[in-house]
């Protein structure tokens, strides 16, 4: 249990993904999570009304068991094979999050002041997540994919568009991180 509970070695979890995308290229299958918000509308029958909507959401049905499958094993590897003391986490880093008022690791994964349940009572908190959740929406759309299916699929398919939105995704986490989030926090 020690093994799975323990950052594994950027190696072996690349190794995995890579056997994975090879085994879908060979079954001619395109990994991505933001597909599925596209079949589970086309699944209500929006799509007499709505032309995007229209299209064959059974021949996706792979797609949407790995969704699930990310929700079941996210749950597991949270509630069982977890073990947050082996988070690590560059010092100065922590000092700058405090001084936002963004508490560390402590032995969670995630900050509260991000992710607990005190940011439902904050109408500032909704907002951020409010926009924050209607700009990821749009910008996967926009990208014609999400980070998954650009960084993990598109890249490993050697597609060009993908380059581009992985560097795009990058250029913008680095201005979040370094000059909005200091505005909002």
């Amino acid at each position: 249990m020690e093994f799975l509970t323990h950052t594994w070695h950027w190696s072996v979890a690349g190794f995995l993904i890579a056997v994975v995308m090879l085994l879908l290229n060979y079954f001619g299958k395109v990994f991505g999570m933001s597909s599925n918000l596209r079949s589970l509308c086309a699944m209500t029958g929006i799509g007499k009304k709505v032309p995007f909507f229209d299209w064959d959401w059974k021949s996706q049905r792979w797609n949407l068991a790995v969704v699930v499958g990310a929700m079941i094993g996210g749950y597991v590897a949270v509630h069982f094979l977890s073990d947050a003391s082996n988070v690590a986490i560059n010092p100065k880093t922590i000092e700058q999050l405090a001084a936002m008022g963004i508490d560390g690791p402590n032995g969670k994964l995630l900050p509260d002041a991000l992710f607990g349940d005190q940011i439902f009572h904050s109408p500032k908190m909704m907002i951020i997540l409010l926009v924050g959740g209607l700009l990821i929406g749009f910008g996967s759309r926009y990208a014609g994919g999400c980070t998954s299916g650009h960084a993990i699929a598109g890249m490993s398919n050697l597609q060009l568009p993908s380059l581009k939105a992985v560097i795009g995704f990058f250029i913008g986490g680095l201005i979040m991180s370094h000059y909005i989030l200091p505005l909002l926090f």
